[in-house]
């Protein structure tokens, strides 16, 4: 009492005259402060009765990072069902995954995945981590193994293909499945199929099933996107080679029910912007050849859109990565900003809706799209499907400044890699050459479908006609002696198809003698000579038959006086190509040192002297 301080009991005076600290008990709010027992009480066990052990506060950083990694932890294993299970599988992935494991401990570690998965496929399959896991063990497992998983899943593949995650797994299941398993899954779609191409992954399942599957599979499944009277005539899908326009006319049906239907279902799947797909594009193909001018305008007037737009990229910065992963993840953003005309050019079906939606969309949507393609020409010319786009608009659009300024000027920046590229040269043949079958296959040409009034190519379309010759001027030794490259010489060689190139005869003429002075040229060790190369050889000889010019140059430059020397082999074949030229003055130039040789049977000429073209 003394001093106004408070009672205490003696007890509680001792224990603070001996300076033991007190503490605050953790999450109240009375403002009551409780004893900490001493290390001895702790040691017998808590005396003191009602006394707890109070968990130390963390106070470093790394005593934070784990108590952070605790709580995290605790959380998890709230949250998730089979975290524990997860983490097994989790350390058993990164095992069998490693390349230096033997094949024999890969197997009993995918058993053993496969064994603590039992009962409980479909309930993780939805997971991030356990689907990937599955999916390996999939890949890797034995035949019987994989059985099972696809007996145990198979009531709910069509659920798990609309799925995030799950739909990976689908897939990897159905292009591994037997063929009974694989007919089974493209049964299970009957009636489904036009329902799951309108879900954004569903749809992805469809088109993958589809890809995988027999000619009669395919046409069961574009069955349902025609019409619900044709599915009930399954002897159809052994018709392999009648279009949709056959069909209905072999079995009499009405074509407005069938377009109708066909309607109702494109429409829908083109609202949700799922058009990336090859089933897809060929129920469009077809909806195309049953469809009026006016149902097919509003159909191309809802792929536009579409197709001249690219993904929305992911914002924000992209993550502290390894490098290597930091570059995979830079190239599938540029590929999301690309135009959709561009991704789906990596089909002959995408080709053609490409192609459909030049043709009969307006001027204004022909328009859009050549901008559409603004920085992506070069991928587009050097694809096996692009480069034939570009022929379509270089054939179709009529709109020479337009296409001058996207198409034309970005096709000049790369002359010399277009020219030796399988797929590059193309559009420059077609502008040398249109429609040419030398230089583009029947189902190019067939994809094309050009009409009569298709425009003609003129010169000043050419890129850069000075700079294109100046680029083969400079190349011209190598260009004699490819596959590829001998093809845009000679087209320009000859000053093109009806002469288009006869403003720049100077240039032409200044070609002639690069080629015939490679050809005047000494043989060498170090390089093949033109007269003997196989290309080459070919190509000089065509030139001979085709321009008096140059066979007037090459004669002067290269041959006079010197036709003995290359009258075998396959220099043979330039030398008589002077006596098969329909051109008389070319035949008198060189018949007076030729004949000769061909009398005394040095030099054979073909039987038939007609000109090759």
């Amino acid at each position: 009492m003394a001093g106004g301080g408070d009672l205490q009991s003696p007890k509680k005076r001792k224990r603070d005259a001996a300076g033991k600290p007190k503490t605050l008990a953790k999450g109240g709010d009375d403002g009551k402060k409780r004893k900490r027992p001493s290390d001895a009480n702790m040691a017998q066990g808590g005396g003191g009765g009602g006394e707890v052990k109070v968990k130390k506060e963390p106070v470093t950083a790394k005593e934070k990072r784990l108590a952070a990694k605790e709580m995290a932890e605790s959380r998890k294993k709230k949250r998730k069902r089979n975290y524990s299970l997860e983490k097994e599988l989790t350390v058993l992935w990164e095992k069998m995954r490693c390349h230096n494991v033997s094949s024999t401990e890969r197997s009993k570690l995918v058993s053993e995945a496969l064994r603590k998965m039992d009962g409980k496929y479909s309930e993780i399959a939805g997971s991030h981590v356990t689907a990937r896991v599955l999916q390996t063990c999939v890949k890797l497992c034995s035949q019987s193994e994989r059985d099972a998983i696809f007996e145990a899943l198979q009531p709910d593949l069509l659920t798990l293909s609309l799925k995030k995650y799950a739909v990976f797994l689908v897939k990897k299941l159905i292009k591994r499945a037997t063929k009974k398993q694989f007919e089974w899954f493209i049964s299970s779609l009957h009636g489904r199929v036009a329902k799951l191409l309108r879900h954004t992954i569903g749809a992805s399942v469809v088109d993958f099933a589809y890809q995988l599957a027999t000619p009669p599979q395919k046409r069961r499944l574009l069955l349902e996107l025609y019409s619900t009277e044709l599915q009930l005539f399954t002897d159809l899908t052994g018709q392999k080679t009648h279009s949709l326009l056959e069909t209905i006319s072999n079995l009499g049906l009405q074509k407005s029910s069938v377009l109708q239907h066909m309607t109702t279902v494109i429409y829908p799947i083109l609202e949700k912007g799922i058009i990336e797909y090859p089933i897809v594009h060929m129920a469009v193909l077809e909806y195309f050849t049953i469809a009026d001018k006016t149902s097919a305008t509003d159909v191309i007037r809802q792929f536009i859109p579409l197709l001249t737009q690219g993904s929305s990229a992911i914002d924000g910065d992209e993550p502290s990565v390894a490098p290597e992963l930091q570059k995979k993840l830079k190239a599938k953003k540029k590929r999301l900003t690309e135009p959709l005309l561009v991704r789906i050019m990596n089909t002959r079906e995408g080709l053609k809706i490409g192609v459909s939606c030049l043709k009969h969309g307006s001027a204004k949507d022909r328009k859009k799209i050549i901008k559409s393609l603004k920085g992506h020409i070069m991928k587009l010319a050097l694809s096996d499907y692009g480069c034939i786009l570009l022929v379509a608009i270089l054939s179709i659009v009529d709109d020479t400044k337009l296409v001058t300024k996207i198409v034309i000027q970005e096709l000049a920046k790369h002359l010399k890699q277009l020219i030796f590229d399988k797929n590059g040269r193309r559009p420059l043949l077609q502008l040398l050459h249109p429609n040419c079958s030398r230089y583009l296959p029947p189902a190019d040409l067939a994809c094309l479908n050009y009409r009569d009034e298709a425009s003609e190519s003129a010169a000043e379309d050419i890129p850069e006609n000075k700079v294109l010759i100046q680029t083969l001027i400079e190349n011209v030794g190598e260009l004699l002696r490819t596959n590829f490259g001998k093809d845009v010489l000679h087209e320009v060689a000859v000053g093109g198809e009806d002469n288009i190139l006869e403003g720049i005869t100077d240039r032409i003429h200044s070609l002639h003698n690069a080629i015939a002075s490679d050809a005047a040229r000494p043989k060498t060790e170090d390089t093949e000579h033109a007269f003997d190369n196989y290309h080459s050889s070919r190509l000089i000889r065509r030139l001979i038959l085709e321009s008096p010019a140059f066979a007037a140059i090459l004669w002067k430059k290269a041959l006079e006086g010197k036709c003995k020397t290359w009258a075998d082999g396959h220099s043979s074949k330039v030398v008589a190509a002077f006596l098969e030229s329909p051109d008389s003055k070319v035949r008198d130039l060189a018949k007076a040192e030729l004949q000769p040789l061909v009398d005394r049977g040095i030099l054979k000429i073909p039987d038939h002297k007609a000109v090759e073209k």
